[in-house]
């Protein structure tokens, strides 16, 4: 716990006065423009929250990141929350949370992404929310997995509980330059399926930080479905590399 939890901690029951002092002593910024917080945001300022390059791909079936994982992971919807481009503050956001230890970044981002979904029916007939899994030693050495994190946000909103049936069973580096023949051949040598009958004739929701070309997604999918055949799979990311 750091210096500015252990402090709100002590005084969350003190009143908003004692808010206001932990604000001036410990200042909340904008996670993107570095701007003081308000009452009432969190993570972003309402600029950065209005200005983000958003997806929509769950009102735009068509989009080619859509069409494509649709036909590489057989996935049913997909939800990603904005474009990510590596020099822009929003990359730096969740940099900040995977390598500077702030869980409550991603756990806040997907509370309001969930929020701002649940009015399309994105949500609608999902079980069981399955977040990309990390390998044990580099989750240890991280201290948690952003994947999980938004998962916890995203079943805060909805009531949708988390399943931990996807098991990253190896160290994985990234298969973006790997062919979809290769990931599905790879795809139960890295991810395994702890107790399928579980997840039989069930619709997951999986959940990753970051998609790029999706190889990491697709893997998972194989193995969810190499394990239990009748398995539905929907996706929700928080950010999506740019496409043209």
């Amino acid at each position: 716990m750091g210096l500015r939890d252990t402090w709100c901690l002590i005084l969350k029951e003190g009143g908003d006065w004692l808010g206001a002092l932990s604000d001036v002593i410990f200042p909340r910024i904008c996670q993107v423009c570095g701007r003081a917080l308000v009452k009432g945001e969190e993570v972003m300022c309402l600029d950065c929250m209005v200005g983000m390059p958003r997806t929509n791909f769950h009102i735009s079936s068509s989009a080619t990141p859509v069409t494509r994982m649709t036909a590489e992971a057989k996935i049913i919807r997909m939800a990603c929350m904005f474009f990510y481009s590596k020099k822009s503050g929003y990359a730096a956001m969740l940099k900040k949370s995977k390598y500077n230890g702030h869980p409550e970044i991603d756990r806040t981002l997907g509370k309001r992404f969930a929020t701002e979904l649940m009015p399309s029916g994105f949500f609608d007939g999902v079980d069981l929310i399955v977040p990309v899994p990390m390998f044990r030693w580099k989750k240890l050495w991280r201290g948690f997995n952003q994947a999980e994190e938004i998962a916890r946000g995203v079943s805060m909103v909805t009531g949708i509980p988390i399943a931990y049936n996807l098991e990253a069973v190896r160290p994985h580096s990234t298969q973006t330059k790997k062919s979809a023949t290769e990931r599905r051949s790879l795809s139960g040598s890295y991810f395994g399926v702890y107790a399928p009958d579980e997840l039989k004739d069930k619709h997951i929701l999986l959940v990753d930080d970051i998609v790029t070309t999706g190889g990491t997604v697709a893997a998972c999918s194989q193995a969810l479905r190499d394990a239990v055949p009748s398995v539905r799979i929907s996706l929700l990311s928080l950010a999506h590399t740019a496409y043209t």
